[in-house]
């Protein structure tokens, strides 16, 4: 556990994050945000921020040292897509018993071990600590020791228990990881001038696909995506690359600083959301690999295939920015999103009325402001009732977001998009900012919005009842007094 401590903590004095290194040295050892509650820290936790940042890796197994809920909460809860090797989709987990808990389950763990690597022989086992498993006191970093030792084979200690900290905190813990054990390890069969690492992509519905194209084109080479379709050989091979670029904001910026500290690979900060920003991460790749020693001629190369390619992208949006200009987008999400998604929708003529900086860094913060300006709606935290009230009052005409806000819309009666993790939709790159576009048009409208908008038919019947009903009672006299009819039921 000291070992962990000493980790935690040097991921909190990440010299690359601008945010941590703003504070104060006191305020910087507490950390990014308060450890959560060992038991009560179902999703969001560091756990479950190693286990999605790191489960894309296809081709390895995935063993969660702990009990059975802990996989169940984390499998498969991105739809990061694989372009080969299916392993990363079977759940492997210890599911520690009573008795486990009692005399220690470093026995079972080693056991689970040798029965992956018999039945499945993958390249490499990941292991992840959870909560439970830390707080008996396993040791899983000396398991993974003896079990490489015995079955000449990696197996990767991923040390983040849930109660440590956050899903950031996790994400980053999981790169320290691939930073310890396996970076650095293996040595390519070739480099190439044009090889490079992406750092903090997923893959998410195939993402990776849409730019890959591109790349491919420019011959430029993927030698690693960190995590996203990605290989364990390839990410072992990554220290390599001449130039990096980084998409998730700064989940992962510890390994893109410390593969510049030990290889000297340079990376930047960059989108693949948004035709502008397609186009600006295009330039910026090919900068940084023509210092590298890339030649000259890769730089007109990438303007031609950036003409090409917007003149493309806008002539099939030229039928959408008059049905969606001027048309109200509120943007729940966070991290890169939070800028990257609302420069992409403000190409197409939309107002973007707010958007969420839950998850952002200081600098994805700014981004927005300089995109939106000073005045921007920002939301730290936009309660589902404010949400309501929102779509409700017509301050916005479709709300973006993940799955957990989209009853709050459908509540509002209001068009919803997917756009977070658990889409199913690819919306990067220049094919991918047509796809989001179309997918907004289809939802925005969407007939069913109009009729769900109307009162219920019954509702109809019934309020045509009583208004004839009122116009005869008003008409028919018998002694001055009014003599109304019966009411009949609608149903009747």
């Amino acid at each position: 556990m000291n070992t962990l401590t000493n980790k935690v903590q040097d991921v909190f004095c990440e010299p690359g994050c601008g945010k941590n290194q703003a504070k104060g040295e006191k305020e910087r050892k507490s950390g990014c945000s308060k450890q959560l509650k060992p038991g009560a820290a179902a999703g969001g936790c560091a756990f479950d921020g190693a286990k999605i940042a790191l489960q894309p890796i296809t081709d390895v197994a995935h063993l969660v040292h702990g009990p059975i809920a802990c996989e169940g909460n984390s499998w498969d809860n991105r739809g990061a897509a694989s372009s080969g090797p299916a392993l990363y989709r079977t759940g492997f987990t210890t599911d520690i018993s009573e008795s486990d808990v009692v005399f220690g389950g470093e026995k079972r763990l080693f056991r689970a071990i040798k029965e992956i690597i018999d039945k499945y022989d993958p390249p490499a086992v990941f292991v992840y600590q959870t909560c439970v498993t830390a707080m008996i006191g396993d040791d899983i970093e000396a398991v993974c020791r003896a079990a490489a030792k015995k079955f000449a084979k990696p197996v990767i200690p991923v040390n983040a228990p849930g109660f440590v900290g956050s899903k950031n905190l996790g994400n980053k813990l999981a790169g320290e990881a691939l930073l310890d054990y396996v970076i650095g390890t293996e040595e390519p069969e070739r480099t190439t001038p044009y090889d490079i690492n992406i750092i903090g992509e997923y893959n998410l519905s195939g993402e990776l696909w849409q730019v890959k194209p591109l790349l491919d084109e420019l011959g430029i080479r993927i030698v690693a995506c960190i995590s996203g379709d990605a290989r364990y050989h390839d990410i072992a091979c990554s220290h390599r690359a001449r130039a990096a670029m980084m998409v998730c904001s700064k989940a992962m910026i510890n390994i893109a600083r410390k593969m510049k500290e030990r290889y000297g690979i340079p990376f930047f900060e960059g989108s693949f959301y948004g035709i502008s920003d397609t186009s600006e991460a295009l330039r910026s790749v090919a900068g940084l690999l023509v210092q590298r020693g890339a030649p000259e001629e890769l730089i007109e190369r990438t303007e031609a295939v950036i003409r090409r390619e917007e003149t493309r992208a806008w002539e099939q949006l030229l039928p959408y920015r008059e049905r969606l200009g001027g048309k109200r987008v509120l943007l729940i999400t966070g991290g890169v999103k939070s800028w990257s998604v609302v420069s992409a929708i403000q190409e197409v003529g939309m107002i973007v009325v707010g958007t969420s900086v839950k998850k952002s860094t200081k600098e994805d913060i700014e981004r927005v402001k300089e995109i939106m300006g000073e005045n921007a709606h920002l939301f730290d935290e936009l309660p589902p009732r404010e949400m309501y009230r929102m779509l409700k009052e017509a301050q916005a005409d479709i709300m973006l977001s993940g799955g957990r806000s989209q009853f709050v819309a459908l509540k509002a009666r209001m068009p919803w998009l997917d756009i977070n993790q658990e889409r199913h939709h690819a919306y990067a790159g220049y094919d991918g900012m047509v796809a989001l576009v179309r997918e907004i048009d289809k939802s925005l409208y969407n007939p069913v919005w109009e009729q769900v908008r109307c009162p219920a038919p019954w509702e109809q019947r019934q309020a045509a009842s009583v208004t004839g009903s009122e116009a005869i009672g008003d008409a028919t006299k018998f002694g001055g007094v009014p003599v109304r009819p019966r009411l009949v039921h609608p149903g009747a």
